[in-house]
């Protein structure tokens, strides 16, 4: 199970003790989202996190600070997610850089051209062992998604629809044709559902068909509650693993 989650939301500075506590409680791995003004691909729930985690104050530059020491307590891999703009502007290299010191395992930018990293930025992120997940959809051809999986190392990104993360499908609406023909390709590397999974039928309907399954708006909505973050973790993992 991987679990997504916006950086600096509901507070600012509650980053390091939710991956510590999605550990805690049974994650199998977190995907830490650099918000972004124009979040072109994320739905209402995502877009609200990343204006409030903007608004408290969070930055590229204040996520790696806050995750400068995240390697002595969670062991679990960790991605980073989210546009290319910001990543650009904080410069790709001096990016990447950081991301080895930290620990980072992987970044996810799908609005980054798998054409355009091949030519100007893949040696940045090889000479520091970083991964870039990419990302395949029901629309991708299969030559594509071949493609795809030759240059990837990490996993696959399956996205389940074409629709904006956080929708209301359940499982019974999501495209097991698309999955099927997917794991009939037998790709070399590992493959992530995500999108759209907000509920245990869901998150199981996804791992029936690949290796895991990524929760994204749900958890988020969870942290908007007023409770304690042990708590809200704890029974949302829970949940989803019959916990």
């Amino acid at each position: 199970m991987s679990v997504f989650f916006t950086a600096g939301y509901p507070q600012l500075n509650d980053t390091p003790t939710i991956l510590g506590l999605l550990e805690q409680h049974g994650a199998d791995m977190a995907e830490i989202g650099m918000p972004f003004s124009d979040p072109t691909a994320d739905g209402p729930v995502i877009q609200h996190s990343s204006d409030i985690a903007l608004k408290n104050g969070m930055s590229v530059e204040k996520l790696f600070s806050q995750l400068k020491d995240i390697r002595h307590r969670v062991k679990m891999p960790l991605i980073l997610m989210g546009y290319f703009n910001p990543v650009l502007q904080f410069g790709v290299e001096s990016f990447c850089k950081k991301c080895s010191e930290i620990g980072i395992d992987g970044v996810i930018l799908p609005d980054l051209p798998l054409d355009e990293y091949n030519v100007r930025y893949r040696r940045y992120f090889e000479e520091n062992n970083l991964h870039l997940i990419l990302l395949v959809t029901p629309q991708t051809s299969g030559e594509r998604i071949r493609e795809i999986d030759r240059q990837s190392k990490g996993f696959i990104y399956m996205v389940s629809s074409s629709s904006t993360t956080g929708s209301d499908k359940k499982a019974e609406e999501f495209h097991t044709v698309y999955f099927k023909r997917i794991e009939n390709m037998e790709l070399k590397n590992p493959r992530l559902i995500g999108f759209g999974i907000s509920d245990k039928a869901g998150f199981e309907s996804a791992c029936r068909y690949a290796n895991g399954a990524i929760v994204g708006s749900a958890f988020i909505r969870a942290l908007g509650q007023s409770k304690p973050l042990d708590e809200i973790v704890k029974e949302f993992i829970g949940s989803l693993k019959n916990l």
